[in-house]
């Protein structure tokens, strides 16, 4: 089963070295693992483009959708047995990344 790990912080500040060191190590420990599905870093919300088509016009809104203290700064999707497993990959993530993360499973289709 897939889990989406959001990394969340309060700030746009990107990793420190050690910080991504220790990120490029838990990234390769997940890949030779076979948990590793993808992962990417994300731009500041300021960054962001909200697109709401439900109407007849599409509206563009710059900036992000909601104003909050804590965003999603990154993510990780993981392959894992079950949620025990992506639980313990998580909280090995979070420590290397330095962040909280927030973990989802991935809706089959």
């Amino acid at each position: 089963m897939q889990y989406l790990v959001s990394v969340i912080n309060d700030n746009t500040d990107f990793a420190t070295g050690s910080e991504q060191a220790a990120i490029d190590v838990f990234n390769d420990q997940l890949i030779a693992d076979g948990n590793w599905v993808f992962a990417a870093g994300l731009a500041a919300p300021e960054s962001s483009t909200v697109v709401d088509n439900r109407r007849e016009v599409p509206v563009f809104t710059d900036g992000p959708f909601v104003e909050t203290k804590e965003f999603i700064v990154g993510f990780w999707i993981m392959e894992a047995p079950d949620l025990d497993a992506a639980l313990k990959l998580a909280a090995e993530g979070s420590k290397a990344c330095n962040r909280k993360v927030e973990v989802r499973p991935v809706l089959q289709p």
